[in-house]
């Protein structure tokens, strides 16, 4: 007998969110080929998207820019004007040799996927080399994910949940029909709760203030880049953005709350937090 949708999901969430959570705790190069995986697989899903739009990605130069920008910020070296030179040089210079598809479409897709995966996967590994690699002070990092990683679960299942129940007026229709503004609170609210609750439980050295504006940072922009995410598959013609995950779709639908709002968390604490 073939599992329902909601069975194959709840499976797939039993596995594999454990894993996630002891990855974002013990840090490192556990944390990194995570992230990395994400954004590569991601990627991938979103140059078949484009694609269907004419758009013929450079897949290689894509894939590699983008293990380029995870593993530069992870080891601290990364210097963005040497890498964008070296990068259009590379992208003008193989799109010469290419003979289908249109110059611009070809390249304006490789640079969404490369700065829209790449950049914003970074920003997660960003957060969580945050704090120094010193014991306690560095598994901080660990938690902040984790907490990120929980504020944007409950937000989706606030926002779905209430919005299911209570949803009257529709928030964006020509995106996505079935979300609504009374959802769309409902997940706000909720991930402010959550972040004020992990600033009692598991976040106490960062301070209620901070814990209140990461929660409206993940409320907005969490919600923000799960449209974003919709607007691209609908004006491609699909509903998920792949079936690699049984239940789910694939890997940029599950992530793609998370990776818009990373780049937002890690300004926020580079300029505003301290």
């Amino acid at each position: 007998m073939a599992l329902s949708n909601n069975a194959q999901r709840v499976i797939v969430s039993l596995v594999t969110i454990p894993l996630i959570l002891a990855a974002c705790y013990f840090g490192g190069w556990f944390f990194f080929f995570f992230v990395l995986a994400v954004a590569l697989i991601s990627c991938v899903e979103l140059y078949l998207l484009a694609l269907k739009k004419g758009m013929n990605a450079n897949l290689t130069i894509g894939l590699l820019a983008v293990v380029y920008l995870l593993y530069a910020r992870f080891n601290y070296i990364f210097d963005l004007y040497s890498f964008l030179i070296i990068l259009m040089l590379l992208l003008g210079l193989v799109e010469l040799f290419r003979k289908d598809g249109s110059a611009i479409y070809n390249i304006g897709a490789t640079l969404l996927g490369i700065f829209y995966l790449g950049i914003f996967s970074s920003s997660l590994i960003g957060i969580r080399e945050f704090y120094p690699r010193i014991d306690d002070i560095y598994r901080q990092g660990g938690l902040l994910i984790i907490t990120i990683f929980a504020a944007i679960w409950i937000c989706d299942s606030a926002a779905y949940y209430i919005g299911t129940a209570f949803g009257k007026h529709k928030l964006f229709p020509r995106v996505s029909p079935k979300k609504s503004w009374e959802g769309a609170i409902a997940g706000f609210v909720f991930a402010i709760i959550t972040f004020i609750a992990a600033h009692y439980i598991i976040l106490q050295f960062i301070s209620l203030k901070n814990a209140i504006v990461m929660g409206i940072i993940i409320g907005i922009f969490g919600q923000v880049g799960d449209l974003v995410e919709s607007l691209i598959k609908r004006d491609a013609g699909v509903k998920d953005s792949s079936n690699i995950i049984p239940g789910h779709g694939g890997i940029f639908d599950r992530f793609d709350s998370i990776l818009f709002t990373a780049p937002m968390i890690l300004l926020y604490l580079n300029y505003m937090s301290r």
